[in-house]
């Protein structure tokens, strides 16, 4: 048997061999991304989570009374290595992982559940917490402190402290069950995206794509080694298709792959579902809600399911009559031209709507994309927190990515001092899923007197540069990145002591609101001026294509509205369930959707299989939260439109009340100190064009 000693030498010897367990030398203490290999995940979540449990441990043995400090804050500082091993972990997950990774997933899924487990059902912790939450009126406490005891005694009680024996047990096993399945679940949505691709090898085949949709189908050919041309289900590449091909066949065979992904065979998701749904019902129950949707929202702005619905409806109702109408136009167009059907299929709207937005608005997204390069949209995006709020980013070769294809940022204050590190990951490959997000490997945070600034990271899927052009950005591109970069300075910008309470950390319902205001300026002549130009003759972006994206900007709007909404719809129906439907997914689904339709259904596809923001993600009753932060955001923008969109009085007043605070109080009170009242759905409408009644 090994002597002490040498065991505590083989357990240092291991320790200083895993960049996750090793303090970084890098500038800011930055991830050693070049370092990290998979061997050393699972010993660092086992490490993370022994020296999370002693922390706990040494919270509950203290012989001295409860306070504040060696309580709550002792709490909120606890689990740091854990925190940092998970952030860099399921980060990669989503944006670079391999079969490896999903294993290891699996095997931390019920470690990590039950560590959570280990904290939110300890009851002498608990006992801690309670004594200090019910001295709080006595305790002078500052807004931020107050936010944090009484969000860390609701965090308890919502996780089941309040349970007796028996139910912390069956509460313990069904959010391992859950946390099991929504791994599954995730796993199953990408196996299924990666599983299909449609390789064409006639040129006949390729009847309506521009020139840039062909050479980055050629370029997915030759990455995969086959002839011809490729296309995924990626966005880059699924959208352009369905948008140009003048093949219909072809169409309809990426429609259903891309809305029948993890339905049946191997990757099936249908029950999965609805177990999901089970689980949640279960849980909600067992915590004393009748539903998951009351459970869930209680926290958010919205607080109660009723007003969800009542919003999801007032929004609804006007935009219900004008979506059907522009659907019909769209088809009275269609048919004017050599459309045969009796109606409009789902695989045709988008070809359709885009060639009625080329000949109504006279331009389309391949005159558009030769405008706006990657690389100028970069500096166009990063100029305009410069102007907004004057920071600066200076790329760092000499930090490591954890891809090649990201490219790292110092990011510093008007003064010079050091806000963040930003990792930009722009285009798509099979280990990343698809869609565009942003997310942090560490959050700011005061811990022991010392501030630690923010690593934050966008994620999006650009069309990659291929032999003959750069990467170009359709308009939504753009709008995209800004919105994603909208995020991001709400985690960059982050002010305040604690973690859980800064940056994006804020109810569901609010944190759209900083990304959703970027895309205006997508609109603005004035910001377009600066920056797009023609990639490869440098001529400025014509005043008559800016005025066109700007008087076509609400095409569609009542549909896409009505798109949104329904997703929130879907989403409320599912977590307003009091126990799950004796019918199946998709028949459930349609029944919802029903009385919001405005396109004929296809009874082979399914939303709910592949609704990861839902199911997989953190908007379980909570995708309305797009639609409320539109709300938000169209009434804030409207300041700007009145003092200037670049008017500093206005920006520097958004950063010090709305993208530094956090949730260090009450968003609705953040939101007015900014507004000076509380938003109405108005704002939005008006925005949107939306006037009918029905």
């Amino acid at each position: 048997m090994a002597s002490a000693f040498a065991m505590l030498t083989i357990i240092t010897s291991c320790t200083m061999e895993n960049p996750l367990l090793t303090e970084s030398k890098l500038p800011y203490g930055a991830p050693q991304f070049d370092k990290i290999k998979n061997e050393h995940y699972l010993p660092a979540f086992e490490q993370g989570i022994k020296e999370g449990k002693a922390e706990i441990d040494a919270i509950v043995a203290n012989e001295e009374a409860p306070t504040f400090e060696n309580t709550i804050v002792a709490l909120e500082q606890s689990g740091r290595l854990l925190d940092n091993v998970g952030n860099i972990f399921y980060n990669l997950m989503e944006a670079d992982t391999d079969d490896e990774m999903q294993e290891i997933a699996e095997k931390v899924a019920p470690m990590m559940t039950g560590y959570s487990m280990y904290v939110s059902l300890n009851e002498k912790l608990f006992e801690r917490v309670k004594a200090v939450y019910e001295q709080r009126e006595a305790l002078s406490l500052e807004q931020d402190q107050k936010t944090l005891l009484e969000k860390t005694y609701k965090s308890f009680s919502r996780n089941g402290a309040n349970l007796s024996a028996e139910d912390k047990e069956t509460y313990t096993k069904y959010s391992e069950e859950l946390s099991l399945l929504t791994l599954q679940y995730s796993k199953n949505v990408l196996a299924s995206t990666n599983a299909f691709t449609l390789n064409l090898t006639s040129e006949e085949e390729l009847a309506g794509l521009p020139q840039f949709v062909i050479d980055g189908a050629a370029a997915a050919a030759q990455e995969k080694g086959v002839e011809g041309w490729v296309f995924d289900l990626s966005y880059p590449s699924y959208g352009p298709f369905m948008k140009y091909s003048t093949r219909r066949d072809l169409r309809k065979q990426m429609y259903m792959a891309y809305n029948m992904k993890a339905v049946g065979g191997e990757t099936d998701n249908l029950e999965i579902v609805k177990k999901i749904v089970d689980l949640r019902i279960k849980i909600a129950n067992i915590l004393g809600y009748k539903t998951y949707a009351d459970y869930a929202i209680e926290e958010r702005m919205a607080k109660t399911p009723e007003k969800v619905n009542a919003f999801l409806e007032e929004l609804l109702q006007p935009s219900l009559g004008p979506a059907r109408q522009e659907v019909a136009d769209i088809y009275e167009y269609a048919k004017a031209n050599g459309f045969e059907d009796s109606a409009l299929q789902p695989w045709d709207f988008s070809f359709w709507s885009e060639k009625y937005k080329d000949e109504k608005y006279a331009f389309n997204d391949e005159q558009l994309k030769p405008y706006f390069q990657l690389e100028d949209c970069i500096d166009a995006v990063f100029g305009l927190a410069t102007r907004l709020y004057g920071i600066q980013f200076e790329e760092r070769k000499d930090i490591p990515g954890y891809h090649k294809d990201v490219k790292v940022y110092d990011v510093k204050d008007a003064d010079g001092s050091h806000l963040a590190l930003f990792y930009a990951d722009f285009f798509p490959r099979a280990s990343k899923r698809g869609g565009a997000w942003m997310t942090e490997f560490r959050g700011q945070s005061i811990v022991n007197g010392e501030e630690l600034r923010p690593f934050i990271s966008i994620v999006t899927n650009f069309t990659k540069p291929t032999a003959s052009a750069p990467s170009l950005l359709t308009h939504d591109e753009l709008t995209t990145f800004l919105h994603e970069f909208g995020h991001s300075l709400h985690g960059m910008l982050a002010e305040g002591r604690y973690g859980s309470l800064t940056g994006t950390s804020v109810s569901r319902d609010f944190v759209e609101l900083p990304s959703q205001i970027m895309e205006n300026w997508a609109f603005e002549p004035e910001y377009l001026n600066g920056f797009a130009k023609h990639y490869e003759t440098g001529e400025p972006l014509p005043q008559e294509y800016i005025e066109k994206i700007v008087a076509a900007k609400n095409y569609l709007a009542a549909y896409s509205q009505v798109r949104q909404l329904d997703f929130g719809i879907l989403d409320m129906a599912w977590h307003t369930l009091t126990a799950v439907p004796a019918e199946d997914t998709k028949t459930f689904e349609k029944k919802v959707l029903s009385a919001s339709a405005v396109m004929p259904a296809v009874t082979e596809t399914c939303i709910s299989t592949s609704f990861s923001h839902i199911f997989a993600g953190g908007y379980s009753a909570g995708y309305y939260s797009y639609k409320w932060a539109e709300v938000l955001e169209a009434d804030a923008f409207s300041l700007f439109k009145e003092k200037g969109i670049f008017n500093t009085e206005v920006s520097h007043s958004f950063r010090e009340n709305i993208l530094s605070k956090g949730s260090s109080e009450d968003e609705s009170v953040i939101y007015r100190r900014f507004r000076g009242h509380d938003p109405e759905t108005k704002a939005l409408l008006d925005k949107l064009g939306i006037t009918s009644t029905k």
